[in-house]
């Protein structure tokens, strides 16, 4: 199977691709620029949405939803919202079809026009706001805290699977709090969250820190990022966390009773994670013979093969695996016994390091007689004999060795790609050559900033939290700069 995949060094563009699709995540649709998630895609997703709703729910959240469709005009109310998203949305013109009197199949019925057009939501701001006016009266109904899990349409041109599509599953929070400083710890809380995820679970290493003003969420006071490194040098965004300020509270009139009975606007938050976690996750570790998964978060964790000779053989080994899988079960383990006979073990070796599944665990005749099993590693390789007695324990063990084992090996990468540059040269080269993040000076503009992506497709990926203060001068224009930023070239 891995001969199939094209190597991460000919062509890692192809390489992702050949990944997602071999590997069982994710297929074309007959709809340009949307995915469909298959089953073992979409059972990854499940699992990292379970981890996170179980995370939201710890902080105080509520799940809610939402409708699907916009009214256009509540995307005129916050302006610079309206600015962000006008060139992606998908636009609801009718609501009905006919057939065609010339026998052309069905059209649109022109007497079906809406009297105002319905926008399929690119982001919820404007509706979830639109109703909090009628749920938030008081100082008791604050904060207000809402996740909702959702889909939302972007509409994009050149689209990658998980990476960048029209359609994409997400979760968006929205929280209204009675003063700024609530509302800032909730995004910083928020944004901790997502680290601890991506980190813990994902176990992939991100940098923490803010947008640039022209990084910003669309109608954003400050937009808080994590910042993650793939292996082929590149950023990707693994979540956002943003602070509204009272903008979208006062587009829509959301004003509440303080305590000594004035009116005051309400503070915002909205951040949210989508399905391109799950494409952070295969760039991140995956390599030319297909997926590596961490163990906390993979469909399945340990798949069990037999070998044998004749129905005899399997027979016994299907006693012992029984019992087996039933103590890994009870462990908590998600484990899967592929007794299937229509293929051979080989050919199983290969589907499931494919498919990126922790550990394999192979037993034979001879196994039983010495009361062992092969278990193998997908993350290094490597095989080694365990006793059958007290499996479970040392496939838990096991199984956090390798998920640690997985987060220091992105961790050593992202940080031997963290580079330093102080003149334009260096920058350059280092872009080109190196890849990963540059730390370099910027004067602070977005006109520089603005050109230094012309020349080079860089982007500022974020000015790190408690980033050192230090003199220096812009690596483009030379003028003072009191901080180094990260910029990177970017998903």
């Amino acid at each position: 199977m891995s001969k199939e995949i094209t190597s991460r060094s000919q062509d890692y563009a192809q390489w992702y691709n050949d990944l997602v699709l071999k590997g069982g995540l994710a297929d074309y649709s007959a709809v340009r620029g949307c995915m469909v998630i298959k089953p073992y895609g979409f059972a990854l997703w499940e699992n990292m949405r379970d981890v996170l709703d179980a995370k939201f729910k710890e902080t105080g959240h509520q799940n809610a939803y939402f409708p699907l469709f916009i009214p256009k005009s509540f995307l005129s109310k916050e302006a610079a919202h309206v600015e962000g998203f006008a060139k992606e949305c998908a636009v609801v013109t009718h609501y009905r079809l006919k057939n065609d009197p010339n026998g052309g199949g069905v059209v649109v019925d022109p007497e079906a026009k809406l009297e105002e057009e319905l926008i399929v939501r690119p982001t919820s701001e404007t509706i979830i706001w639109n109703t909090y006016k009628d749920w938030i009266q008081s100082y008791r109904d604050l904060p207000l805290l809402i996740n909702q899990w959702a889909n939302v349409v972007r509409w994009e041109m050149r689209t990658r699977l998980f990476l960048r599509t029209a359609e994409f599953l997400w979760q968006e929070g929205h929280t209204a709090h009675a003063t700024a400083e609530e509302a800032i710890a909730e995004t910083k809380q928020m944004l901790d969250v997502y680290a601890d995820f991506v980190e813990n679970y994902m176990a992939l290493p991100v940098i923490k820190g803010v947008k640039s003003p022209s990084e910003r969420f669309a109608g954003a006071v400050d937009t808080y990022c994590i910042e993650a490194l793939m292996q082929d040098g590149k950023a990707l965004q693994a979540g956002t966390s943003h602070f509204l300020g009272q903008n979208f509270a006062k587009a829509f009139d959301v004003q509440f009773s303080n305590k000594e009975n004035k009116l005051e606007y309400v503070w915002a938050t909205s951040w949210g994670v989508s399905t391109r976690l799950v494409g952070a996750l295969v760039m991140a570790h995956s390599d030319d013979d297909g997926l590596i998964l961490p163990p906390r978060i993979a469909p399945l964790q340990v798949v069990i093969v037999p070998i044998y000779k004749g129905n005899d053989q399997k027979g016994l080994i299907d006693e012992k695996v029984q019992s087996i899988v039933k103590e890994l079960k009870a462990a908590g383990i998600r484990v899967k016994y592929d007794d299937s006979d229509n293929s051979r073990p080989g050919w199983k070796f290969a589907e499931y390091e494919m498919k990126g599944v922790p550990v394999r665990l192979a037993i034979g005749a001879r196994d039983l007689e010495n009361n062992v099993a092969e278990v193998a590693r997908r993350d290094d390789k490597t095989k080694s004999s365990v006793s059958l007695e007290g499996i479970s324990q040392h496939i838990i063990a096991l199984l956090e060795e390798i998920q640690q084992g997985m987060y220091n090996k992105a961790k050593t990468y992202r940080e031997a790609h963290i580079t330093r540059a102080d003149t334009w040269e260096e920058f350059e080269k280092l872009l080109d050559e190196k890849g990963g993040f540059i730390s370099a000076h910027w004067d602070g503009t977005e006109e520089t900033e603005a050109a230094i992506k012309e020349r080079t497709k860089a982007t500022i990926r974020c000015i790190p939290l408690n980033n050192p203060q230090e003199e220096g001068k812009c690596v483009l224009t030379g003028k003072p700069s009191r901080e180094r930023v990260l910029f990177a070239r970017a998903y």
